[in-house]
């Protein structure tokens, strides 16, 4: 099964929480046990699993990649803003999917663990392709 889970993320760098739309696809599948993957289209954003719990983990984690890879203007492939840019060079360390083991009908995720989109260059409509797929027997 294909779905796409539909965001509009905010200006500049954010954490978008797509736990609760990533369960409903995989409950809206019927697929019991299977693999879940994930998948960003796009070059300025990311994918990835931390906690979900304290929203000072998510702030820790916009600055300490924008530490990394600031955004300047001296990058050499400038096309758009230099937050596009550096949004390329932070896709490329986060990387654009994630797969997720499915058992009991739910993606397999630890008691503090959430599923976020990482936005490098908003606003933006964004889209994260889900396909799951059942075990074969």
């Amino acid at each position: 099964m294909l779905t796409k889970i539909d965001i509009q993320t905010n200006k500049g760098e954010s954490l978008v929480n797509i736990t609760a739309q990533v369960r409903a696809a995989v409950k809206d599948s019927g697929v019991q046990e299977g693999l879940c993957v994930l998948y960003v289209p796009h070059t300025t954003g990311g994918l990835v699993i931390n906690s979900g719990m304290d929203p000072n983990t998510a702030k820790d984690v916009i600055e300490e990649i924008h530490r990394l890879v600031p955004t300047r203007a001296d990058f050499h492939h400038i096309f758009d803003t230099p937050a596009d840019a550096s949004g390329h060079i932070k896709a490329v360390l986060v990387g654009g999917s994630q797969a997720l083991i499915v058992t009991g009908g739910n993606v397999l995720l630890g008691s503090s663990q959430s599923i976020f989109f990482f936005e490098f260059d908003g606003p933006r409509n964004r889209q994260v392709i889900v396909r799951i797929m059942k075990d074969q027997e």
